[in-house]
């Protein structure tokens, strides 16, 4: 069961670039992008304009929770080892320009993984053994709150015809 369980975390981690961290010290679970390699996720945080992830540095194991890409459900949930990733290491040379491939949205690539190596963390996340799904209060992670609101109804369009279906 254990061999099952490892190998939907390892599954369901490469097909999504997102997961949910429980940190210690905050009242719910986190959005954390990552990346997939030998058997354990790599996130990136700290530093200018990268993921605040609270306490992931200095924490020993964290829970993570993996949701479907398709409807978003909680897939599975598990107890991760969290061990720093020192810059200059050979883990750190693999392992840094996958997740600067990675790093979509930055505002500049140009000097990426030095930067990240004087400012940020990266942090191994690795299942602890044995994979045993925990179980919690929440089948989906709520959003954050936020005082962000929509805007209304979407306008009106005048002028468009109109579709067979809409007849």
């Amino acid at each position: 069961m254990a061999e099952l369980n490892r190998a939907l975390i390892e599954e369901a981690a490469k097909k999504s670039g997102l997961m949910w961290l429980d940190l210690p010290g905050l009242p719910q679970p986190r959005a954390a992008w990552h990346v997939w390699h030998d058997g354990s996720a790599y996130v990136l945080t700290g530093g200018e304009g990268e993921q605040p992830l609270p306490g992931l540095p200095e924490s020993s194991q964290v829970t993570v929770i993996l949701r479907s890409k398709d409807k978003g459900g909680r897939l599975v949930s598990f107890v991760a080892d969290a061990e720093p990733v020192e810059p200059g290491s050979q883990l750190w040379d693999e392992v840094a320009p996958l997740l600067a491939k990675e790093r979509l949205n930055a505002a500049s690539h140009e000097g990426q993984v030095e930067r990240w190596a004087a400012e940020s963390w990266i942090v191994r996340l690795t299942p602890a053994l044995p994979v045993t799904e925990t179980v919690d209060d929440y089948a989906a992670v709520r959003p954050v709150p936020t005082p962000a609101t929509t805007a209304g109804p979407p306008p009106r369009l005048y002028g468009r015809k109109r579709r067979h279906a809409d007849k």
